[in-house]
């Protein structure tokens, strides 16, 4: 069995003027053959809010269902 790496994912942060030019870690591993290199934008920081939402547990509620747990005792 021959290892072989199948995926390399690396963030890259440009500032205003500079050059795109690949970091020394993903070079070490571009041996000669074909690559696909793909280019997409990273997803914005989610500065400090909740990465699931449970909007669609409270928007599942309807007047139908107005009622239905009042036979339940309190704690």
């Amino acid at each position: 069995m021959q290892d072989a790496l199948v995926n390399l994912t690396i963030e890259v942060d440009l500032k205003e003027g500079e050059a795109f030019s690949l970091p020394d870690e993903a070079i070490k591993y571009i041996k000669p053959g074909k690559w696909w290199i793909s280019i997409q934008p990273a997803p914005p920081p989610n500065n400090g809010k909740p990465i699931r939402g449970h909007s669609a547990f409270l928007n599942s509620y309807s007047n139908e269902d107005e009622g239905l747990y009042d036979d339940y005792p309190t704690r």
